[in-house]
């Protein structure tokens, strides 16, 4: 299972799904971000992709590769991670730690 909870609540998270989505339908539609002017152009492009299984296929890969964690098995989080409320922040002896593993 995935914790999506806490996720949700990380905006790291939120702006990798977004992208996830935007990136592969723009690629295939030859688009930038600057081509949308508009909210018209962006459901127009939005439409266009659902109706469109390889364009589909695209989103659906991007997001899997956004939502699974490469650190564990499978594609649940750890049961540590599932434990959470919050995203996790690092604690004071991280940073410490990671100031000695640059050294």
């Amino acid at each position: 299972m995935i914790n999506f909870k806490v996720r949700l609540r990380n905006p790291v998270f939120i702006a990798q799904l977004v992208l996830a989505v935007l990136t592969p339908i723009l690629a295939y539609a030859g688009l930038t971000v600057q081509d949308l002017t508009t909210w018209k152009a962006l459901g127009d492009l939005l439409i266009g992709a659902l109706s469109n299984p390889y364009v589909l296929g695209l989103v659906i890969v991007s997001v899997f590769n956004a939502v699974t964690d490469p650190t564990t098995a499978g594609i649940q989080d750890s049961d540590n991670a599932m434990t959470y409320s919050y995203p996790k922040k690092k604690d004071a002896e991280e940073d410490d730690y990671a100031d000695i593993e640059e050294e």
